[in-house]
């Protein structure tokens, strides 16, 4: 992989504005300035916006999450989002999700196993990304089993981890020596 594009700027390198969307990252859950973000901060107003949206999706949303990172592991499958899919695959083991069903999403397979929960969203998911809409049986099985706020906030996370996949993408973030990539679809 190329070298990353974005460089690291320190707190006294940014613009004012900068400064403040960077220290509302560092004051929020995540706690450092990892990922998209360093890239994020050539444009600190969106920075901000979508650090919030992701604060949102990643601690807050309705779903488990479990739930939440298998519909994060679609969208980085989806996009060969290596950072991204080397730092929620530790997160969706972690969150509970079977190492198996993440193994098959690398694949491009659907899952053999998976609860009742975990197919709803790897339906519901798989069907966005692969065919840009949703049947009427996959929206009503979601939002029969989580509501009508889960049917969003599936919407919402993956639309958000398909924004941090593409400028990671862009960026050409790297992976962690001796991790290996994802091999591409």
């Amino acid at each position: 992989m190329s070298q990353e594009r974005f460089s690291n700027q320190t707190l006294e390198e940014m613009t004012p504005e900068q400064r403040t969307a960077a220290e509302a990252i560092l004051a929020g859950p995540r706690g450092g300035m990892r990922g998209p973000f360093k890239a994020l901060l050539r444009s600190p107003d969106l920075a901000d916006k979508v650090q919030r949206v992701g604060a949102y999706v990643r601690f807050n949303t309705c779903l488990h999450q479990r739930l939440n990172e298998l519909a994060i592991l679609l969208v980085a499958r989806q996009w060969n989002a290596q950072f991204e899919w080397y730092a929620h695959r530790l997160l969706a083991l972690k969150a509970g999700l079977d190492g198996r069903i993440c193994d098959a999403i690398a694949e491009g397979k659907r899952p053999a196993k998976m609860d009742e929960e975990e197919t709803i969203v790897w339906e519901f998911g798989n069907e966005l990304l692969r065919t840009k809409e949703v049947s009427d049986a996959k929206f009503n099985a979601m939002k029969a089993k989580f509501g009508e706020q889960g049917v969003i906030d599936l919407i919402g996370a993956m639309g958000y981890y398909t924004i941090v996949s593409m400028v990671l993408n862009v960026d050409r973030v790297p992976l962690p020596d001796g991790v290996e990539p994802l091999k591409k679809l």
